[in-house]
């Protein structure tokens, strides 16, 4: 029988016969050695560090440095399977060949996320001070779910939500937490609205949440996970500028209390995803206040504009929202996995979060601080606050405040110049996206359809800049979302001409 093998087996608490004795107990002392030298590349020196860190850096160097060069969508190098050449296995294959599919399989492909040119969806950030910041927060590996093992991450997350509450417009009763995304924070803000109004299944089939088309799809999602799939849903009629309409809003919470129905979550947008339309907050407040319904903000994408006095003034009304949620990964230009939610009163999240565990008794808190894991799922948690907090501390408001109102000008002066090019547009722009679409001459409705379709695609296989497109009543519209810190007017430029030429090209004479 293998030696491992011998050592799993025991009898109750006994260790097995293998060790025993003085010739069994040199012989577990000889096998921990060999493991611990087994082991040993797991803890490198500091050369094997400074190799690995120099490689490392080399790579992210030649992607930066080549950034501007490379397709912002590249179809042309695969999709990553050749990271199926290399299986996992019991011995490596050595830091060159891992560098390389880095760079080739992982780097390369898709989309360039952290490229000026992506003006698809809501472009993601990729600040490098953040790489910083996650580097920093891996390498000492400090635990970020409780303040008891770990006080200066938790502090720093906390001070990071205060400044982001106290952004919003927040009293000092409220608080939330850093997750992973909108979606997760999303779902945090439902189950505390869930929570706080005291919803049960019975209560599902008279109970009433009201949302828009527009509504970003985690809504619906964070309803069904958090048992809530069976409640109505009243979706709000919209304005031309795809705003909801709150005296539209007050005819269905009228109507539903006349049918003896339970009136309970009112979700708005402070920037949508499909046309960046913000809808008029403080109108939608006031009604969520008079019935008593919960008021949740989803910011997403537009809340950091708050910096700036344009985003302030298109986004009154927030501070009077039960929940928000805002993700520093689109407004602050961190790498993706960075999202906040906040509540007004932060004991409802915490109650929506309680728990307890023998084994975690030995814990003592803080009664100035708040644990993540006391208002979120996670116990273990990334420690996440370190990206956000490295380069706000490092560099200042300044920049982050300069870019932001770069954005909203950038959609202004795009918004401008693709009218000027023949292209039919959406509303004008409430924050940074544009919507649009080109008609060709004689065109139906099916045909300037496929024809946007048509240059979409077509655009994306260029490469040179990337964009994305929606449905807004049956007509197939073209968005441009401007929030990356590389993108300046010179890309935007770049993207009008693009257009001009594949129209050019594909247009009917």
């Amino acid at each position: 029988m293998p030696l491992e093998e011998r050592t799993l087996r025991t009898t109750g608490t006994e260790c097995s016969p293998a060790w025993a004795g003085d010739a069994g107990a040199e012989a577990l002392r000889r096998r921990l050695r060999e493991l611990e030298e087994a082991a040993a590349p797991l803890e490198p020196d500091a050369a094997a560090r400074a190799e690995l860190r120099v490689a490392a850096v080399a790579s992210s160097e030649r992607f930066l440095e080549k950034l501007d060069g490379l397709k912002v969508f590249d179809e042309d190098t695969g999709t990553g399977l050749g990271l199926l050449e290399a299986p996992i296995s019991e011995v490596g294959i050595g830091l060159d060949n891992v560098m390389d599919l880095i760079d080739r399989e992982v780097v390369l492909p898709g989309a360039a996320t952290a490229s000026g040119g992506h003006l698809a969806y809501i472009p993601g950030g990729g600040l490098y001070h953040s790489a910083v910041g996650d580097f920093l927060a891996a390498a000492s590996n400090k635990f970020a779910g409780l303040f008891f093992a770990g006080p200066g991450p938790v502090r720093m997350e906390n001070l990071l939500l205060r400044w982001v509450a106290d952004l919003v417009g927040y009293p000092a009763s409220a608080g939330g937490n850093l997750s992973s995304g909108g979606s997760l924070a999303t779902l945090a803000a439902i189950v505390a609205a869930r929570d706080a109004h005291g919803l049960c299944g019975k209560d599902l089939s008279n109970t009433v949440v009201y949302l828009s088309e527009q509504t970003h799809h985690c809504v619906g999602k964070a309803l069904h996970i958090a048992g809530l799939a069976e409640i109505q849903r009243r979706h709000v009629p919209l304005d031309e500028s795809f705003r909801m309409r709150p005296e539209a809003l007050e005819e269905l919470v009228a109507e539903d209390l006349r049918q003896g129905l339970r009136p309970w979550l009112i979700t708005a947008a402070a920037g949508t995803t499909d046309t960046g339309a913000v809808d008029p907050l403080d109108a939608l407040a006031s009604i969520a206040e008079k019935h008593g319904c919960w008021f949740h903000v989803d910011a997403a994408y537009g809340g950091f504009f708050l910096l700036t006095e344009a985003g302030r003034l298109a986004l009154r009304g927030i501070a009077r929202s039960d929940s928000v949620v805002l993700d520093p990964h689109k407004g602050l230009f961190l790498p993706y996995g960075s999202g906040i939610v906040l509540v007004r009163q932060v004991a409802t999240l915490a109650a929506s979060h309680d728990y307890s565990g023998a084994y975690m008794q030995d814990v003592r808190t803080d009664p100035g601080e708040t644990s993540p894991c006391d208002v979120s799922g996670e116990l273990s948690k990334h420690f996440r606050a370190l990206r956000m907090w490295l380069p706000l501390l490092l560099l200042g408001l300044r920049p982050f405040r300069a870019a932001l109102q770069e954005k909203l000008l950038l959609a202004q002066y795009f918004y401008r110049e693709i009218q000027e090019a023949g292209f039919e547009v959406g509303p004008s722009p409430d924050l940074s996206i544009v919507t649009y679409r080109w008609v060709p001459r004689g065109a139906d409705l099916e045909e300037a359809n496929r024809f946007n379709q048509a240059l979409v695609e077509r655009v994306r296989r260029d490469g040179r800049i990337f964009l994305s497109s929606t449905s807004i009543d049956g007509r197939f519209t073209l968005r441009m979302a401007a929030l990356s810190f590389r993108t300046h007017r010179h890309t935007i430029d770049l993207a009008v001409k693009i257009l001009r030429e594949m129209v050019e090209a594909g247009a009917e004479r």
